[in-house]
């Protein structure tokens, strides 16, 4: 063997061993971050399981476990808040979807005048807060009797209002799939809402995945503008704003464990979404990250 390749052999050698080096650094580093951040969730499933106290204590195993607290959930609010809250994601998952969906496609494959006008609209307003419409959203709300008792109601119109702004991640999927499939749909006599149903949704469901999963996040975790609107009504309430007021107080004793079991249940539906889709939420951002 010449010199020469000993010396590029050696050297090959030096960076197979520094890759193996840094890619343990990193796995390391990403098990750290990870335990570090479970460690909230890990203590709030012991504690919802811990039945010798239902006050704060200073230790994180339970002394005496059992499933009381899980029980006593369903004596109080929590489920009239779980189905509140359950009904205002679901609905609004659906028709956030088939707005966002149908925006995105008429962008991205139909030409018209103002379309790069509209667009650049949609995209400054939506650079606005949305906390800067609360008090003139309460006040229609108010109006159409959609507050308080009736807030599921007004919380769902107002969660997919504004939903076709958010299109862009669905645009830029769509633009990734060729309108030649579109032009020989329309010669074979198919017509738009064909070609979108039988065409493009069916080679576009990483993208329909990401946006049922982000339309039905939103209102699922939401607290401010929801408080807002049941104004302290608890059959108006979602979990977010009834399980905090477990936390005044005046109830804290008695309530935190219960808190922790509620919170597990919250939590439930989006880890075990999450954990069957996402590969195809990865898909639907990665896919729709694209210039369009």
């Amino acid at each position: 063997m010449s010199e020469k390749s000993i010396t590029a052999s050696r050297r090959h050698m030096g960076l197979k061993a520094a890759s193996r080096v840094s890619n343990t650094l990193i796995h390391i580093l990403l098990t750290v971050i990870s335990v570090i951040w479970l460690i909230p969730f890990v203590f709030i499933l012991l504690q919802s399981f811990r039945v010798e106290s239902t006050w704060q204590v200073g230790y994180v195993v339970p002394k005496t476990w059992g499933f009381a607290n899980y029980i006593n959930l369903f004596d109080s609010d929590f489920p009239r808040w779980y189905m509140n809250t359950f009904i205002v994601a679901v609905v609004t998952a659906v028709l956030q979807t088939v707005i966002v969906l149908c925006m995105s496609y008429t962008l991205s494959r139909f030409r018209f005048k103002g379309r790069k006008l509209l667009m650049r609209f949609m995209m400054i307003l939506g650079m606005f807060p949305g906390m800067l419409t609360m008090i003139i959203l309460y006040r229609v709300l108010s109006d159409l009797g959609m507050t308080q008792a009736n807030a599921v109601p007004g919380l769902i119109l107002v969660y997919i209002a504004s939903s076709g702004m958010g299109y862009y991640v669905s645009k830029g999927f769509f633009d990734t799939i060729p309108k030649s499939l579109d032009e020989a749909a329309r010669v074979d006599g198919a017509t738009r809402f064909q070609v979108l149903k039988k065409i493009i949704l069916p080679l576009s469901k990483p993208i329909v995945i990401y946006t049922i999963l982000t339309a039905f996040m939103a209102p699922w975790g939401d607290y401010v503008f929801a408080q807002y609107v049941s104004m302290g009504t608890s059959a108006g309430k979602n979990v977010a704003v009834g399980m905090y007021g477990w936390l005044n107080k005046d109830q804290i004793a008695s309530r935190y464990t219960m808190f922790c079991a509620g919170g597990v249940l919250v939590a439930l539906p989006v880890t075990i979404l999450f954990m069957c889709l996402q590969k195809y939420y990865v898909e639907g951002v990665t896919g729709g990250a694209v210039k369009g």
